[in-house]
C-alpha cells in the first residue's frame, strides 16, 4: 500500500478516536445539530477504519511469517501463511481503496428522467414509450415511486417527449449512466415489407435540485430612496415622501412602492417584491444551468451519438461504452436492468480506482 494512503488512513483512525471522545461528552448531546453531524461522520468513517485495522493486523501477521522462514521446522507453515496473508492483504487494500473513493453528492437524490424522440419519426416516438415503460418497470422493481411530470404524445402512440420524476433512495446513483443516445433496430409495426428500421431517442437523467434558498438581502447591497408619491392617492400621500424605491445593486433590480400612506409599509412591501424578483431570477438561472446540463448529456439525438443499441431481431442489447452485450432484450425492456446497472457502476468504479492509483 502506498505510504500516502497509509497516512490518510492513519489520520482517519485518529479522527475516529477523537469522535468517540466527543460523543461520550455530555455537552455534545445538548447540541443536537452538532450531535447529528458527529454521529454521521462517525458512521461514515467507522467501516473504513475497521478495514484499515484489519489490514494492519494482516500486515503484522505477514511480517511475522516472513521471520519464520529462517526456521527450517516452521518454513513450510510460514510459506503457507505468507501466501494466504498476501492474498488477504491485496483483497483488503482493494476494499480500502474502494471505500475511499469520492462519493457523488447527488447519488441519493431523486431524479427527473426525460426521454425525447430523435431521428426515426413515429417509430422513434413509439420507442420512447417503450423506454419509458422499461424505466418505470425498473423503478417498480426497486420499490421507487414514479410521477408523470409532462408529456407530448405522438399521433400513433408513444411520446415526442416525456418527463417523469423517480422518487427513491439512490435513484440517481443507479440511473445516472443512462444519459445519452439510445438506438433501436427493429421492424416497425407500420412497415409493410418487413424491413428493419433504425431510430433513436435521447435520455437525460437529472438529479432533483435543492429548493432555491430563501433570499437573504444584505442591507449594504441596497440603495433605498424615498420620494413623494405621484398620481391619485389623496392629499396626504402627495404631501409626504412616503413612496419608496429600492435598488438591488448586485443585480440592478429596481422596485418601487407607493400604494400606502405609510413609508414603513411601502418599504416592507417593496422588500417583499424585491425578494420575490431575486428568487425568480435565481430560479431562471438554475433552470438555465439544468438545460445546459441536459444538452451536454443527451447530444442532438442523431443515430451516431449513441450509448446503447437495442436490436430486436437478434434479441440483444449492447452498451457501447463498456462493450457489454446481453441477449435478453425482452427481460431488459420489462425493466430487468440490474445486470446492466451493476456493470456500468463497476466500470465507473474501476476508472476511479485507476485514477486514484495514478494520483
Amino acid at each position: 500500500m502506498k505510504l500516502s494512503l497509509q497516512h490518510k488512513l492513519a489520520a482517519l483512525a485518529e479522527r475516529l478516536d477523537e469522535l468517540d471522545r466527543l460523543l461520550a461528552q455530555e455537552t455534545t448531546a445538548l447540541d443536537m445539530d452538532l450531535y447529528r453531524r458527529l454521529t454521521r461522520e462517525h458512521a461514515d468513517i467507522s467501516p473504513i477504519v475497521m478495514l484499515f485495522r484489519r489490514w494492519q493486523k494482516i500486515a503484522d501477521d505477514v511480517a511475522y511469517a516472513q521471520t519464520m522462514l529462517a526456521d527450517d521446522d516452521m518454513k513450510a507453515l510460514a510459506e503457507q501463511e505468507l501466501r494466504e496473508g498476501r492474498l488477504q492483504l491485496a483483497d483488503t487494500e482493494l476494499a480500502l481503496q474502494t471505500a475511499l473513493l469520492p462519493k457523488d453528492p447527488n447519488d441519493e437524490r431523486n431524479i427527473f428522467l426525460e426521454i425525447r424522440a430523435g431521428t426515426g419519426g413515429d417509430e422513434s416516438a413509439l420507442f420512447a414509450g417503450d423506454l419509458l415503460r422499461m424505466y418505470v418497470r425498473y423503478a417498480e422493481r426497486q420499490g421507487w415511486k414514479t410521477e408523470l411530470i409532462s408529456e407530448s404524445s405522438s399521433e400513433l402512440g408513444g411520446y415526442k417527449e416525456v418527463v417523469i420524476k423517480i422518487i427513491g433512495r439512490g435513484a440517481y446513483s443507479r440511473l445516472k449512466f443512462e444519459s445519452g443516445g439510445h438506438r433501436v433496430q427493429r421492424v416497425p409495426e407500420t412497415e409493410a415489407q418487413g424491413r428493419i428500421h433504425t431510430s433513436a431517442c435521447t435520455v437525460a437523467i437529472m438529479p432533483e435540485a435543492d429548493e432555491v434558498s430563501e433570499v437573504a438581502l444584505n442591507p449594504a447591497e441596497l440603495r433605498i430612496d424615498t420620494f413623494r408619491a405621484s398620481g391619485a392617492g389623496g392629499q396626504h400621500i402627495n404631501k409626504t415622501d412616503s413612496a419608496v424605491r429600492i435598488t438591488h445593486l448586485p443585480t440592478g433590480i429596481v422596485v418601487e412602492c407607493q400604494d400606502d400612506r405609510s413609508q414603513h409599509k411601502n418599504k416592507a412591501q417593496a422588500m417583499s417584491v424585491l425578494a420575490a424578483r431575486i428568487k425568480a431570477a435565481q430560479m431562471r438561472e438554475q433552470a438555465d444551468k439544468e438545460a445546459a446540463t441536459r444538452k451536454s448529456l443527451v447530444g442532438s439525438g442523431d443515430r451516431s451519438e449513441r450509448i446503447r443499441t437495442y436490436n430486436f431481431p437478434q434479441g440483444r442489447m449492447t452498451d457501447h461504452r463498456i462493450n457489454l452485450t446481453l441477449y435478453k432484450l425482452d427481460a431488459i425492456m420489462d425493466g430487468d436492468l440490474t445486470a446492466l446497472m451493476d456493470a456500468l457502476a463497476t466500470e465507473h468504479q474501476a476508472e476511479q480506482l485507476a485514477a486514484m492509483g495514478e494520483a
